[in-house]
Parts: C-alpha cells; sequence; structure tokens
C-alpha cells in the first residue's frame, strides 16, 4: 500500500476518528507507510484500542494495572514535560479514569531489531524531579553514565514518558500507572523465527526495569498483548473484537 493510503481497520470500528489521532502524532505512520506494514505495532495497537474511543467504559481494567473503571481513551497522547521547548514524549495509548491518568506503551517486532539510540537532554538534569520519582531519576542517571544496560528494552524512552506522565497526571491531581505493553511474536512477516534467545532477553530485562523502578509514583506495570487479548476473549462484549483482533495479527506469544 502506498504511503498515506486510506488505512483498513477491523469493521465497527471508528475510522476516521482513529485515523485523525494517528495523523497528529509526530511519528508519522501513516504518512511514511509504516503503518501499513505487516509488522506494525501502530496498526495493531490503533485496531486493538480503537474500540474503546467512543465507548470508553467498554474497556476493562487492564490486567494487572491499578486503574479503575475507563473513562475516556485516546489514541496517541502527548505528554508534555514541565518546561516549554524540546520534545516532549507521546504514548500511544492514554486511559483516563476517575483516580488514575493511564499511559501505554505498545510493542510488536520493535525490541527484536537493532537497538536506535536514544539520549537524555540537559534539560533532566536541570530539573528536580523530587523523592517520588527518585528510582526513575536514578535509573535515568545509570543510564546516561553506561551502568545499566539494555539491549531489547528501550529503557531511556520508558524513562521519558514516566517523567511526562507524572508531570501531566499531577496537573489532573491524579495518580499515574505506565504500561509496557508487548507482544512476543514467534515469527517475523516474512515467516523467519524471532530469534529466541532476544525474547528471553526481553522478558528479563522488562523485569529488571520494573523492579528498578519499584515504588514510585508513576507505576510501571508490564503486560503481553497475548494477556490482554485472553481477557477480553473471556468477555461476551468484547469476545468478537479480541477474535478479529488475533485474526488479523496472528500469534503476539
Amino acid at each position: 500500500m502506498a504511503p498515506d493510503a486510506t488505512p483498513t481497520f477491523l469493521p465497527g470500528l471508528p475510522g476516521d476518528l482513529i485515523e485523525a489521532m494517528l495523523r497528529r502524532s509526530p511519528g508519522h505512520e501513516l504518512v511514511s507507510g509504516k503503518f501499513h506494514s505487516a509488522e506494525s505495532s501502530s496498526a495493531l495497537t490503533a485496531n486493538g484500542f480503537g474500540r474503546f474511543i467512543v465507548h470508553p467504559r467498554d474497556l476493562p481494567p487492564l490486567p494487572g494495572v491499578p486503574m479503575g473503571q475507563a473513562q475516556s481513551v485516546t489514541l496517541e497522547a502527548e505528554m508534555r514535560f514541565p518546561w516549554e521547548g524540546g520534545r516532549h514524549p507521546w504514548l500511544d495509548v492514554a486511559v483516563e479514569t476517575a483516580t488514575t491518568l493511564v499511559g501505554v506503551e505498545s510493542k510488536r517486532y520493535e525490541p527484536f531489531r537493532p537497538a536506535k539510540a536514544n539520549s537524555f537532554s540537559g534539560a533532566f538534569d536541570a530539573r528536580d524531579w523530587g523523592v517520588g520519582m527518585a528510582h526513575f531519576t536514578r535509573l535515568r542517571q545509570d543510564l546516561e553514565a553506561g551502568k545499566a544496560g539494555f539491549q531489547t528494552l528501550d529503557a531511556v524512552q520508558l524513562v521519558k514518558q514516566a517523567y511526562g506522565l507524572r508531570t501531566q497526571a499531577g496537573k489532573r491531581a491524579k495518580g499515574a500507572v505506565l504500561v509496557y505493553l508487548y507482544a512476543e511474536p514467534p515469527r517475523w512477516a516474512s515467516g523467519k523465527p524471532v530469534d529466541p534467545a532476544r525474547i528471553a532477553r526481553h522478558r528479563v530485562e522488562v523485569a529488571d526495569f520494573a523492579h528498578r523502578v519499584k515504588g514510585d509514583d508513576v507505576v510501571f506495570a508490564a503486560l503481553r498483548w497475548s494477556d490482554l487479548l485472553t481477557q477480553w476473549a473471556g468477555l461476551a462484549g468484547l469476545s468478537r473484537h479480541a477474535g478479529a483482533v488475533m485474526q488479523r495479527y496472528g500469534s503476539l506469544s
């Protein structure tokens, strides 16, 4: 499909609303054509969570995530830092409840590709993030000093998202949860097996990250796509939707 072609969403989804949300993201998934790739994480997320944009209360609390009843669901949500200039993090999904702002970072094949360089600007050192973010700040400092090595997990991205999420949740006087939603696909779209050693290492690194930031104001929760779809498949109102997602995207674990 040509770049910026009209995307095809699952039947029954609010395609116009989903497309409008995708187009405001700086990732340019539609314009670049990445959205139409057989390995697109963005397409999986848009089709999975697009079901709840108009009907957010149909979304049950995500497995293992302290959040409550969803009041709104947004695709491609900017979580701005407490300063004006520079680049600010975006999360694939934002779910707001009466008490909590939940940000979802979704991954499909990305952890098993060569890692991209990512770093922190000096603005992070100039800011006092407080004792409630002490573990995230320590991890940031360890990453900057080369004392924390992650080969499959983009820990820098997650730390930035946690800072942005905490900033926006604080403005709303709500708690904050950062959900890392990931897949473990056994094969690439070409049919070539995904390296099982990379999958195993990714699991270890997710657990390591969770351990390092446990207890901070931003709760970190790791969740597999397969477990999320299993939850949806077990609910009468969502079983058909879960089946459609699994049929289109195949095995995610």
